[in-house]
């Protein structure tokens, strides 16, 4: 293993270990410092997983591997939010919980993440073209591969809505959305293509090992960051809602947005870095891949979680919880409907961001569909200017797949129309 490597890794298990100490001998400390430091942990081994899951593309080829990388990068959220379902069998104080820790997850990755990126590529971009005389991009560009998520995520946005209309989560529902999960893995690894992947940071260390030292070391780093995460979850998600009362802060605030933001650290990282490699369309398409995970597999499995923990088979949403669901709906149906045309233009994620920043300042019921109305208008906008477009996009997971090789991993920017 490279020493720089070995380095990376050392690094991440020091960060680990006080969480691990205190787990396995029982101290308990203020719920402050242990919301830190098993939040530290769940970061570290967040990042472990992200190299692992990234390296694995090396053994891995096409969409499936897009696909299951997004998967394996969103696990510690997985972990956090499944342990309050769980709970919330047992426990109604921690019902609300259950989708606080999906709805800001999934809110952040698309109003900071996919903003972020498109931004970063596109300054890339214009660097870039600064010195050779030509004009700066004004849009990213998607493959026309991408397609085949965009169609998925459209038809799980439209699914969306009608959680918020039933008031909860029933358990037959939840299968249905898994089964899509598992018909969106299936589609994935059948769409093949002939690009290499390209790997950063520690993952390109890995990735250029010899085959078998190679393959052990994304398996133990897997084994490794999968035991703390694990370890991890259960007193990270027990410290920040004690951590709400010792604060004087919401706990409902930290659970929707702290966490996420540890979880999803890693993934925002690695996605940065490759648009400032100018591999803005992949670090996008990782993106929409997660927001498929999360209305997918992560929603599917909440009344599952719920009903192992000793619940109903069905999770209860309360009045907030639905405001919160009806606002992340509209923003995944708006998010969408924006990248329908494959091209993501800048002041369409200045707008994303904007409309993601906004909600913080929205603390009533009525603000809350008011935002939800404005992306849900700004969505329709985007669709009639789209329209060409949706049926290509919703038939995309239903259509017979065609090998293409590509001869470019992708084309990175565009000038717009």
């Amino acid at each position: 293993m490279p020493a720089a490597l070995v380095r990376r890794v050392l690094l991440c298990l020091l960060i680990a270990t006080p969480a691990l100490v205190l787990r396995f001998t029982g101290i308990e400390l203020a719920p402050v410092v242990e919301m830190l430091l098993f939040g530290a942990a769940v970061v570290a081994a967040a990042f472990l997983l992200a190299w692992a899951a990234e390296a694995a593309q090396k053994d891995i080829s096409g969409a499936l591997a897009i696909a299951l990388l997004a998967l394996i990068a969103v696990l510690p959220e997985y972990a956090v939010d499944l342990y309050y379902a769980f709970r919330a069998g047992s426990d109604p104080d921690y019902l609300h919980y259950a989708a606080a820790n999906m709805t800001g997850s999934n809110r952040l990755l698309l109003g900071f993440g996919w903003p972020l990126v498109v931004i970063v590529s596109l300054l890339v971009a214009r660097r870039v073209s600064r010195p050779a005389g030509t004009r700066a991009p004004l849009a990213l560009v998607l493959p026309k591969e991408s397609r085949l998520d965009i169609g998925f995520l459209a038809i799980l946005a439209l699914i969306a809505f009608a959680i918020p209309l039933i008031g909860s989560i029933p358990i037959w529902f939840g299968a249905g959305l898994i089964l899509i999960f598992a018909l969106y893995l299936w589609r994935a690894g059948r769409t093949h293509d002939d690009a290499e992947a390209e790997f950063v940071g520690p993952a390109a260390l890995i990735a250029g090992m010899d085959a078998l030292p190679r393959k052990l070391t994304v398996v133990g780093l897997f084994i490794v960051s999968a035991a703390i995460i694990l370890l991890s979850a259960e007193p990270f998600a027990e410290a920040l809602v004690g951590s709400g009362s010792a604060l004087g802060i919401d706990s409902y605030f930290l659970v929707q947005w702290l966490a996420p933001l540890a979880s999803e650290a890693p993934e925002f990282i690695i996605a940065v870095m490759f648009a400032l490699r100018g591999m803005g369309a992949a670090a996008i398409g990782t993106l929409i891949a997660s927001k498929v995970n999360q209305w997918s597999l992560l929603v599917g499995s909440l009344p599952i979680a719920h009903v192992f923990g000793g619940g109903p088979a069905s999770l209860a949403l309360d009045a907030r919880q639905i405001e919160e669901f009806t606002l992340t709906a509209t923003q995944t149906l708006l998010g969408v409907a924006i990248i329908l045309g494959l091209r993501f233009h800048w002041w369409s994620a200045i707008g994303l961001a904007a409309l993601f920043a906004a909600q913080f300042a929205v603390t009533d019921t009525t603000g809350r569909y008011v935002l939800s109305a404005i992306q849900a208008a700004f969505a329709v906008g985007f669709l009639i200017a789209h329209r060409r477009e949706i049926i290509p996009t919703l038939a995309a997971p239903f259509r017979r797949t065609q090998a293409a090789p590509m001869t470019t991993p992708e084309v990175p920017v565009g000038r717009g129309r």
